[in-house]
């Protein structure tokens, strides 16, 4: 209030309380969402609605080792297995440096614009020392991490490769239940790893980078030879005339293998995933080769094959854990490994010996 002349011509309002930082309603929901335990019914409801937060959380669940998630998950795979199926799994690797991350998004943009919904799950073994992944995907996929049409799961889980593959498998029959038609399978680095993604998917696609010495000897043939198409990134500006020579290399040393089953023949072209050059070329190839083995009968037959591979995989991970949990193993297997360093007895004998007492136990 003021004084003299100028007395009650001033006045001071009380003003609007702040508002709190964090939303209390949103937070209220998030702890309502973390606290309630679903069914397997509302599992699969939510799954099949296409609810993100419902599906995050159940391959959250395949990924646990936790006994009581393993059981749920199997509940929940079982019901959505009929609805899986109806996708395009695409298997993406390349040499490091090659640009995965940005080819990635790329080409998820452009096909979301489609009208595709997309899910790009990783393969990662994690550290088997620090037993941590670096999950940066989501990061280095700015725009396709918003993407109404797309969800990113990188895979946090550490352990072995084959029981982290046999996850991801898993992941795509849930991914595949929620509605995502096409589903791409991204391996971290060059290595055994592409063997597992190639055992799940029905395209692979190699990217390979052009101007990094001899094109033919940074990659092992094997992997070549898995891959239905080759794509020398970065191919613009100066690298253009690198990539065409990459890709004349590529294209001799693919007419040197066998035929494929599918009686597809390995395309090589160059892209830059920059300035969005070739992508379209990329998924037209894609899409032919899902013609040319639906027309021919090798798409089904291949599906078939994989399932029988990875029933036998099961098998091995299940008698794996089995042995390695087992009471008396976790008791002796260090006085075992002893003998085997002093040299008191042979790997193969101690090995015999154990697992004959594992069997009579």
């Amino acid at each position: 209030m003021g004084t003299g002349p100028f007395k009650n011509t001033i006045s001071v309002c009380k003003g609007v309380d702040a508002f709190p930082a964090v939303n209390p309603h949103a937070v209220e929901q998030f702890k309502n969402k973390r606290g309630k335990k679903l069914s397997v019914a509302e599992y699969v409801d939510g799954i099949r609605s296409g609810n993100r937060i419902v599906l995050s959380q159940a391959i959250t669940i395949i990924e646990s080792s936790l006994a009581k998630h393993q059981t749920l998950a199997k509940e929940i795979i079982t019901q959505c297995l009929p609805y899986s199926g109806n996708s395009k799994r695409i298997g993406i690797t390349g040499v490091p440096g090659v640009g995965k991350s940005t080819f990635i998004e790329t080409l998820g943009k452009y096909i979301t614009l489609q009208g595709h919904n997309l899910a790009v799950l990783t393969i990662d073994p994690s550290s088997e020392r620090s037993k941590g992944s670096i999950l940066g995907d989501k990061t280095r996929m700015e725009e396709l991490s918003v993407d109404p049409r797309a969800f990113i799961r990188p895979s946090p889980s550490a352990g072995s490769l084959g029981g982290v593959a046999r996850k991801t498998r898993e992941t795509i029959i849930l991914c595949e239940a929620a509605g995502f038609d096409t589903i791409f399978i991204e391996t971290v680095g060059v290595g055994q790893s592409e063997t597992a993604v190639h055992s799940m998917v029905d395209f692979f696609l190699l990217l390979m980078l052009a101007g990094a010495g001899d094109e033919l000897q940074g990659i092992k043939r094997g992997i070549m030879e898995m891959a239905d198409t080759i794509a020398i990134t970065k191919a613009d500006q100066a690298n253009i005339l690198k990539a065409e020579q990459a890709k004349m290399q590529y294209q001799n040393a693919i007419h040197l293998f066998q035929p494929s089953e599918s009686k597809w023949v390995p395309q090589v072209i160059t892209c830059s995933a920059i300035n969005h050059i070739g992508t379209d070329v990329i998924w037209n190839i894609i899409e032919e080769y899902f013609k040319v083995t639906h027309d021919n009968g090798t798409f089904l037959q291949k599906r078939r094959t994989q399932s029988k591979y990875w029933f036998h995989e099961t098998i091995d991970e299940i008698l794996n854990n089995h042995f390695y949990n087992h009471p008396f193993i976790k008791t002796n297997i260090e006085d075992y490994e002893e003998k085997v360093l002093q040299g008191n007895m042979t790997s193969y004998e101690a090995a015999f010996s154990l697992i004959n007492k594992y069997f009579s136990k």
